[in-house]
């Protein structure tokens, strides 16, 4: 890697949002004289930039690359370690270390944005990239926090981008089917979906037992990997020193993937498993914006991490395929609902990470993760199915969400339609933010000063609880991306970032 590459960008936002407004009107397909001989024709491979290379960041180029229409022309990662392997399966490809100097220098020589960074990164890479008319591809979840998300979704209709979650269950056979079962009225009309995960698999709450009140950032610091940019890595987060690691006394891991829990960086659980579960009941039931939500928690969880387990419960309003409201119970932590009396003893519930169950008034529902292995209850119902298909299916399923994103770019916006375009991944989105809010919030006090007069309120903050955002039912107003009865908790629907970290193009 280049010396200068090594140390970061220096390029201040001011002149990266001019460049980048300046380059969304310009033209950014490579001509096939520049490209060489033996190359594809610009209108036959898409080129893209890659940010954030390791995990899902290398499943997702091998994907894209499978298709046979995509190509790596750019990689960029503030990790030179982790995303070594990534260097060495695509030597070709042009490496950075931070996206706003790639996109400020290269955004002529491609045409597509694939991104899989940690979560608190994401809309400030997508939104840079969208703002240049860059289609985009965004990990799930789609962003960090609910401002993020409706931003996203009306971005990138803005500016006729093709943009697709990284839900891939999105495109399963098995998720068409339910639908084709419930428009046809199979379970009749459903009021109650719950929904569940094995999650946490990664430090958060009380994972360990010396941590009752949940993990704690250490209070001793030290220096970074030399092949680590801590800075960048960071983002929009406020900026704390490197963590001392595991292998000393109240030491933490933090990366490669353990940020998860923490949220400054991660969305927890429903961050991570909600876009594969929770995606099936809002696409069968056609259900919108949260209008309420309720949690409890169990295993620690603070301001900085999330609890160990919790079960919390949306309602939705109404909508053209169901007769009233409804409620969509998510568990995770080990939480399962009851197994349902139509389910033989020896069937597997769900799947090993988890599932979902519709509860109709004509019959039950069910699947695992990604909405795999549908099934309607009893099981025998699956014999006398006889149900037209009216869907197209998404060829290879979820290995064909990948490739359906390279094939809709190529198409051009407006010609193909993708899985999970940010219109819909930023309702699926939203209501797993909305129920972060809640689980963020238990542990919210009140904005109320603290009486001396023990005798009249029993040492209590005046003006009520505590924590007034536990043992109730938040009220939404999606409106105005605003809870209307728990003020405390509005600060997580739109965060502050750090001096140099931005949305883009609003």
């Amino acid at each position: 890697m280049k010396e200068n590459e090594e140390k970061g960008s220096t390029i201040s936002r001011k002149d990266f949002v001019k460049t980048s407004a300046l380059a969304a009107a310009g033209f950014t397909i490579v001509p096939r004289f520049v490209l060489g001989k033996g190359y594809r024709a610009p209108s036959d491979t898409l080129y893209y930039a890659s940010v954030g290379l390791g995990g899902k960041g290398q499943s997702d180029n091998a994907a894209f690359v499978k298709s046979g229409k995509a190509k790596p022309a750019f990689l960029c990662d503030v990790d030179a370690d982790y995303a070594a392997g990534m260097f060495a399966r695509y030597p070709d490809a042009k490496r950075y270390v931070d996206f706003r100097e790639m996109f400020d220098k290269e955004h002529k020589n491609f045409d597509a944005v694939h991104c899989a960074t940690p979560d608190n990164t994401h809309a400030v890479i997508a939104t840079a990239a969208m703002a240049m008319k860059k289609h985009v591809y965004v990990q799930k979840p789609m962003a960090h926090d609910v401002y993020e998300a409706r931003t996203m979704a009306a971005m990138a209709k803005k500016y006729k981008v093709v943009s697709q979650m990284g839900n891939q269950g999105s495109s399963t056979d098995d998720l068409r089917s339910m639908i084709e079962w419930y428009d046809a009225g199979l379970i009749g009309d459903v009021t109650e979906v719950y929904c569940w995960t094995n999650r946490p698999v990664w430090p958060q709450g009380n994972w360990q037992a010396n941590t009752p009140q949940g993990l704690k950032w250490p209070t001793q610091s030290t220096t970074p990997p030399s092949t680590l940019n801590w800075d960048l890595w960071q983002g929009p987060a406020k900026e704390r020193p490197f963590p001392i690691g595991t292998d000393q006394p109240g030491g933490v891991k933090v990366l490669p993937f353990n940020w998860r829990g923490w949220w400054d960086y991660g969305t927890g659980v429903l961050g991570d498993m909600g876009a594969h579960i929770l995606h099936g009941p809002m696409k069968v039931l056609g259900l919108q914006y949260v209008s309420s939500v309720q949690t409890s928690i169990a295993g620690g969880g603070s301001l900085e991490t999330g609890p160990a387990s919790n079960y919390t419960v949306m309602t939705f309003p109404k909508t053209p395929k169901t007769s009233g409201p409804v409620r969509v119970h998510w568990m995770d932590g080990g939480i399962i609902p009851p197994r349902p009396v139509e389910l033989d003893p020896s069937e597997p519930w769900g799947q090993g990470d988890g599932g979902m169950l519709f509860i109709g008034t004509k019959g039950k529902m069910t699947a695992g993760c990604y909405a795999l292995r549908a099934r309607l209850l009893p099981v025998s119902r699956m014999d006398d199915i006889n149900v037209p298909q009216k869907l197209a299916r998404v060829k290879n399923s979820t290995e064909g969400h990948y490739a359906q994103w390279v094939e809709a770019c190529l198409a051009g916006y407006g010609n193909m339609q993708t899985s999970s375009p940010f219109e819909e991944a930023g309702l699926l989105t939203e209501a797993m933010l909305m129920c972060n809010l809640a689980i963020r919030g238990v542990n919210v006090p009140k904005a109320a000063e603290v009486t001396t007069d023990a005798a009249a309120t029993g040492g209590r903050r005046r003006g009520g609880q505590q924590f007034p955002a536990r043992y109730v039912n938040l009220n939404y107003d999606a409106a105005n991306l605003k809870v209307t009865n728990v003020d405390e908790v509005n600060q997580f629907v739109k965060r502050d970032y750090r001096d140099g970290w931005k949305l883009s193009g609003i």
